[in-house]
Order: structure tokens, then sequence, then C-alpha cells
């Protein structure tokens, strides 16, 4: 948790030896020991109650499903490599005319009809 290694351990025990004598340490250890505990305890309490009211548990576990999904997919991609990749997310797409149906501009007369012009009737055969 803090770093600490054997040897800084045994220094710190020899110097509690030399201050406090071979009467007193075993009752200091005692002490500490307990308070140590009592640390830890409260700690890992205070830490339980702070993940549950954030609901870190809930995250932690979509996460680890999200990355076991990942996982799932990778290895599926390696034992198959010809089967087409998963379908892309949907986005918008822009709509097209098919080819030879583009909007072209109506074509007017250029000059008034004139009565010489008019329609003639059909005629019978």
């Amino acid at each position: 948790m803090f770093g600490i290694s054997f040897s800084e351990l045994l220094l710190v025990g020899l110097v509690a030896l030399l201050v406090l004598g071979p009467e007193r340490l075993p009752g200091a250890a005692r002490t500490a020991g307990l308070w140590i505990g009592r640390l830890k305890r409260s700690f890992n309490s205070i830490k339980m109650e702070v993940e549950r009211e954030i609901g870190a548990d809930d995250i932690r576990r979509q996460l680890h499903n999200e990355h076991i999904l990942q996982m799932e997919e990778q290895a599926k991609r390696i034992l198959n490599p010809m089967a087409p990749p998963a379908q892309p997310p949907v986005t918008t797409a822009s709509v097209q005319p098919p080819v030879g149906l583009e909007a072209r501009p109506v074509e007017t007369p250029a000059a008034p009809a004139t009565p010489s012009e008019a329609p003639q009737p059909p005629r019978a055969p």
C-alpha cells in the first residue's frame, strides 16, 4: 500500500526496540496493530459506502461486459476471417434519384401558338 519493503520494516522495528525497550515493545506493537486494523476497517467501510452511492460496481460491471463483447467479436473475426465485418452503425444518408431521372427544367414553347397552327382533329381512315 505504501511501498514499504521488508528492510524498512526491520529498521523501524529496531529503532522501536531501542526507544521503547524490550519490556514495552510487545504492548506497543499490539496497540499499533489494533490502531492499524481499525484504520483499515474504517477506510474500507467508507470506500464501500462511497462506491455504493455512486454506483461504481454497476459501472465496473458494464465496462467489463463491454470488454468481453469486444474480445468475443475479435475472436470471431480471427476464427472466421472471410466473414463480412459487423454492420456499420446507421448514419444519415443522402437520397439520390436513380440515374436518368434527374430533375430537368420544363421546356416552354418559344413563341405563342397562332390560329393557323391550331391542332387539327384526327382524320378517319
